[in-house]
């Protein structure tokens, strides 16, 4: 879809630019959901992709995705043998249902960014717990957990004029044993239950999304029976947390909710 309202385009922005942020300002990425509908606020955008981040770097500490990595770079990239959580992040490439054109425009920081539930990125980058890198306007930056980087439906941490750099995935995250689970009322939905399992030495964590407005986290010593997990899923997410739009009722999604958890306690605890 044309913007017929954007008068400019930074193609090459620098930080400075980013502390002349105004109203009406738009960064973009992969624009796979900003040219998709009309934007009759927004005045100039900001090309992202002119900051020449370097897509991914692996090292001893962990895994840096940058914002602008696609889809397509992160799916391809060859892990390390020690770092067994490849299937895990194919998985929820998947989970981001599109042709292979929205494949190579779409990017992690964009679907962290979007902020809605059922965006396959925060499942994953929450659930080995991601850290991000926001650069603020003063040329600054912070970070925040990627678990608490969505607070609801279209809503984040970012304030005006502030970016998302980068999610770093530590070392210890990337060593995990992890089980997925995702439901869709249709083969080819938006996921309405998103839930991995992480279990590492002495740690056990379960990442809920998609289910619920934003990601609900429990951590464990060590992987609790299935009975007790759901049990606490229940206690932990009040009813108002549960998702309600059209893929998917929240009493329904509660439900799929436990048995994801209970499969999950199954599969990584060892229990038949």
């Amino acid at each position: 879809m044309d913007l017929n309202t954007i008068t400019s385009v930074i193609e090459a922005p620098t930080r400075t630019d980013q502390a002349r942020w105004q109203p009406g300002d738009a960064w973009l990425a992969g624009g796979t959901w900003l040219f998709s509908e009309p934007q009759p606020h927004l005045r100039r955008l900001v090309d992202l992709t002119g900051f020449g981040w370097e897509p991914l770097r692996a090292g001893e500490t962990g895994l840096e995705i940058a914002a602008t990595c696609t889809l397509a770079q992160l799916y391809a990239m060859p892990l390390p043998p020690h770092w067994p959580v490849g299937p895990l992040i194919r998985d929820c490439c998947h989970a981001l249902l599109g042709s292979f054109k929205i494949w190579n425009e779409a990017t992690v920081g964009g679907n962290l960014c979007l902020s809605l539930p059922p965006g396959p990125m925060i499942s994953l980058t929450a659930a080995l717990d991601g850290v991000c890198t926001i650069w603020t306007p003063d040329g600054g930056h912070r970070q925040v957990a990627a678990a608490e980087f969505v607070t609801g439906p279209r809503a984040n941490v970012l304030a005006p004029g502030e970016l998302l750099r980068s999610i770093s995935l530590p070392d210890r995250a990337l060593r995990a044993t992890t089980a997925f689970r995702q439901i869709s009322l249709s083969p080819h939905g938006r996921s309405a239950a998103l839930l991995i399992g992480a279990r590492t030495p002495g740690s056990f964590v379960l990442t809920v999304t998609a289910s619920t407005v934003r990601p609900i986290q429990l951590r464990y010593a060590a992987v609790p029976g299935p009975a007790e997990l759901a049990a606490a899923v229940d206690r932990t997410i009040d009813p108002p947390l549960y998702y309600d739009d059209v893929h998917g009722t929240p009493a329904w999604r509660r439900l799929m909710t436990l048995r994801f958890a209970e499969e999950i306690s199954r599969e990584l605890g060892g229990q038949p």
